[in-house]
């Protein structure tokens, strides 16, 4: 046994597959760790074929790299447009880290045929199906963080995530803020926001709606409008940008939760 494999066996890691090096390359990383790729790559459906532990599967992982994730989208996106508003800002990002965003990138990296799952669970279609996708890439940018560092995650979302934020600005799409507050409480486990009218102004011909969202049981954001839809529209963006901004700041400050 050579001294690396004497390291190794020290320190409890385990050797990289001939498909883990395949991922590897397409990251553009070698890890130190490879058993953080190897959870990362691990769908829960394989923990009954392999009698593994619930930790060996990606979802811890993929709660800690969405919130990486934001915070590298959202700065990067700070410092590339200075002149952005907040409310733009949220908006491009909400785009950039939308599910339907994170499965195109995942497909167009091939993760899909490297995900660990159960034979049932391939039958299944689970090498294309969305939220398997989504979760393996969330997990892949926690691996390359806690791995390599905030730089290595961040030049990796730089360059498949954020290089498209330039072609989305300029076309100035627009987003429904109702659906991705919905997707951003479903993923995260919270409850499904809920809408009240607590105020309307004006005449009958020219009326302005005040709406407020839960979630929660707790405003998350308020928004006026000349109609409910607007109004429910504003305050979902006011609920996203909260929920996100609270995210970004608890990575930066971990102390304080």
């Amino acid at each position: 046994m050579n001294l690396l494999r004497i390291l190794i066996s020290y320190l409890g890691l385990s050797r990289p597959d001939r498909k883990e090096r395949e991922v590897e390359k397409i990251l553009r990383h070698r890890f130190g760790d490879p058993s953080l790729l190897r959870r990362a790559l691990t769908h829960r459906s394989m923990l009954t074929e392999t009698g593994e532990g619930p930790e060996e599967a990606n979802e811890r992982l993929e709660l800690l790299g969405d919130a990486v994730l934001d915070l590298i989208v959202v700065e990067g996106l700070w410092r590339h447009f200075p002149h952005l508003q907040e409310g733009d800002i949220s908006k491009l990002k909400a785009m950039l880290v939308s599910g339907q965003a994170l499965h195109s990138v995942a497909r167009s990296l091939r993760l899909g045929q490297y995900i660990r799952m159960s034979e049932s669970e391939e039958r299944n279609g689970g090498r294309s199906r969305s939220s398997i996708l989504e979760d393996a890439f969330e997990a892949i940018v926690a691996a390359l963080y806690l791995d390599g560092g905030m730089r290595t995650a961040r030049e990796f979302v730089l360059r498949t995530i954020l290089s498209r934020a330039d072609a989305l600005a300029s076309n100035g799409v627009d987003i429904n803020y109702k659906s991705q507050l919905l997707e951003y409480a479903q993923a995260r486990g919270m409850a499904t926001p809920h809408y009240q009218v607590i105020a309307e102004r004006g005449p009958d011909h020219s009326k302005q709606f005040e709406v407020e969202v839960f979630v929660g049981g707790e405003v998350k954001g308020s928004g006026r409008g000349s109609s409910k839809k607007a109004a429910q529209q504003s305050a979902a963006r006011a609920a996203l940008f909260q929920l996100q901004q609270y995210q970004s700041h608890i990575i930066e400050n971990p102390t304080e939760v």
